[in-house]
This record gives C-alpha cells, structure tokens and sequence, in this order.
C-alpha cells in the first residue's frame, strides 16, 4: 500500500503511525496491496477554505475525502488479482480541530486523527452518513476497524 502523507499543519504528528493506520485499514478491507492513498495534514485556515470551496460550508472541519479512482472494497472471496487497484483519493485532516474535538471527546488528539483517518478512508470507498442506516453501517465499520488497529499486536508488521 502506497500511502504518502504530507504535513504543511504546523502541529507536530506521528506522520509513520498515520502511514501504518491507513495500511492497516486498506489491507482489512482487502484493496489491491499496490493501491495508493494521500493524506495531508493542514492548517484551520487551510481546512477553512477547502470547507467553502468544496462543501460551500463555513469553517474549519476535521477532515475531507476527495475520492479519484471510486475503488471499494473487495470481498473475503477475493484473491489478489480481483481486488481493485488504483488512488483510491485524498484526505486533509485539521490536526487543531482534531486536537479540539479529542480532548472534548476524552480520548485525545491521537485517537481523534486515528478515527478521522478511518473516517476519510470509508469516505473514499463510498461510505456515507447522510441517512441513518448509512450512519449505522459506516459508524459500525469505522468503530471495528479501530477496535481491531487498537488490539494488542494488530500493529506488528505494519511497516
């Protein structure tokens, strides 16, 4: 899994334990071990602006997805040739806001980026949340797969 990220936020943030997160998240839902991800980590200001240029919403938020190559996942079944490969998009991440909503949440910066992270990934893939039973699903995939990345051993290997 090709994942790059680029931090322009000014906040110092553990850019290898992002790499290895997203890894593992695209590994658990089977994408083509060759697919490629970019994350960027950005500014308020920054986040403010793609916020009103993409969503035409004002404010910073947490995170963006802009999906390229519309790759989902592959199943169980699948071998490593049917699984899809391509880039899969790009995510920016507001590392501030994060840092705002973890310690509002109890459980931190680190743990805000990482459930972001898994969030703007399900995004790429076509997860959403705008209905209900959308929000269920997405909510119940994104809070396995952080059960799972948070399990003790689950990030040996991951390099």
């Amino acid at each position: 899994m090709n994942v790059e990220v680029n931090n322009e936020s000014g906040v110092e943030i553990d850019a290898q334990g992002l790499m290895r997160l997203s890894r593992f998240v695209l590994s658990s839902l089977r994408l083509h071990p060759e697919c490629e991800l970019s994350i960027k980590l950005v500014d308020e200001d920054t986040m403010a602006r793609y916020h009103v240029e993409f969503l035409d919403l004002p404010g910073p938020t947490d995170v963006m997805s802009w999906p390229m190559d519309e790759l989902r996942p592959g199943s169980d079944e699948s071998d490593e040739g049917d699984l899809p490969l391509g880039h899969l998009g790009d995510i920016a991440l507001c590392p501030t806001v994060a840092a705002a909503q973890g310690a509002k949440a109890g459980h931190g910066t680190w743990a805000e980026l990482e459930l972001l992270t898994v969030h703007g990934i399900l995004h790429l893939l076509g997860y959403d949340h705008a209905e209900p039973a959308e929000k269920a699903e997405m909510w119940d995939i994104q809070g396995r797969l952080l059960e799972a990345w948070r399990a003790p051993g689950s990030q040996l290997g991951q390099e």
